[in-house]
C-alpha cells in the first residue's frame, strides 16, 4: 500500500459549496480538511474472483474531504486518479466516483517512496517523496489522527440525483508519523482550492487490508 495521508486545513466556506445537498461538511478545530492521499492498490478484485495480472494492482491518488449525514461520518472524494483504465471505468460506472486516468510512477526507495502523477489533461499533477519516521501505532479516539482516518463509509452522487453510501471495513490504521518533500502539488486546483504550503499532518501506512461493500442508495428527501 505505501500510503501517505497529507492533510491541509481550509476555510469551511471554500469547501462546503463543493458538497451536494444531503451532506454536511465535517470540521475539526473549526476547519475543513483536505486530504491528498497517494498509495498503491494491490489484490483488487470482486470476490470470489481471483486477482488478475495488470488489473488487480495499480497506483492511485485521491483528493478528499470529510462529511457527515445523519450523524454518520464519512469521506467525500473530490477526485481520484489511477493508471488502470478498467478500474477508472468500473468505479465511475458502479460507484459513481470521480475517477480520472493518470500517468503514475511510484518507486520504493531505501527509506521511503517516490511518487509522480500527471492526469491526462495535465490539470492535476503531483510529485513527492515521503517516508515514515517512527514505528506504527493505532490512533486514539478523540484525536485528530483518528478523526481524519477512521472513517468507514464513503458517499457518492447518483447521476439521477441523490446519494449512495458505500461501507468500508478494515482494522484500525497502523499509522506512522511521516515526513515528505513536495516538488509539485496541483491536485486541489481543479476544485478552486489550494494546498501549496506544507501540510499540517502527515501520516504513513505500510499496509492495510480493506473490504468495500456495494453502494446503497440513501433514502429520504436529501438522498
Amino acid at each position: 500500500m505505501e500510503l501517505l495521508f497529507a492533510h491541509w486545513p481550509l476555510e469551511p466556506g471554500l469547501v462546503a459549496p463543493l458538497l451536494p445537498p444531503g451532506l454536511e461538511l465535517d470540521t475539526w478545530d473549526g476547519a475543513a480538511w483536505l486530504g491528498v492521499v497517494p498509495f498503491r492498490m494491490e489484490g483488487v478484485s470482486r470476490r470470489p474472483l481471483p486477482d488478475l495480472p495488470g488489473v488487480s494492482a495499480f497506483p492511485e491518488l485521491n483528493v478528499r474531504t470529510y462529511v457527515t449525514r445523519g450523524g454518520k461520518p464519512g469521506v467525500w472524494f473530490l477526485s481520484l486518479d489511477a493508471t488502470n483504465r478498467l478500474a477508472v471505468w468500473a468505479a465511475r460506472r458502479w460507484f459513481h466516483l470521480p475517477y480520472h486516468h493518470a500517468r503514475i510512477d511510484t518507486r520504493r526507495t531505501t527509506d521511503g517512496v517516490t511518487y509522480l502523477s500527471e492526469r491526462d489533461d495535465c490539470q492535476a499533477c503531483f510529485a513527492a517523496e515521503y517516508r515514515p519516521t517512527a514505528p506504527p501505532r493505532e490512533s486514539e479516539p478523540g484525536t485528530v489522527e483518528h478523526w481524519l482516518t477512521e472513517r468507514y463509509c464513503l458517499y457518492a452522487p447518483l447521476p439521477s440525483g441523490g446519494l449512495t453510501c458505500t461501507e468500508v471495513h478494515h482494522p484500525p490504521w497502523p499509522l506512522q508519523p511521516a515526513e515528505a518533500e513536495f516538488a509539485l502539488n496541483t491536485m486541489a486546483a481543479p476544485h478552486g482550492l489550494s494546498c501549496d504550503g506544507p501540510p499540517t499532518y502527515l501520516h504513513y501506512a505500510e499496509r492495510l487490508d480493506v473490504v468495500v461493500w456495494s453502494p446503497e442508495r440513501l433514502k429520504g428527501p436529501s438522498g
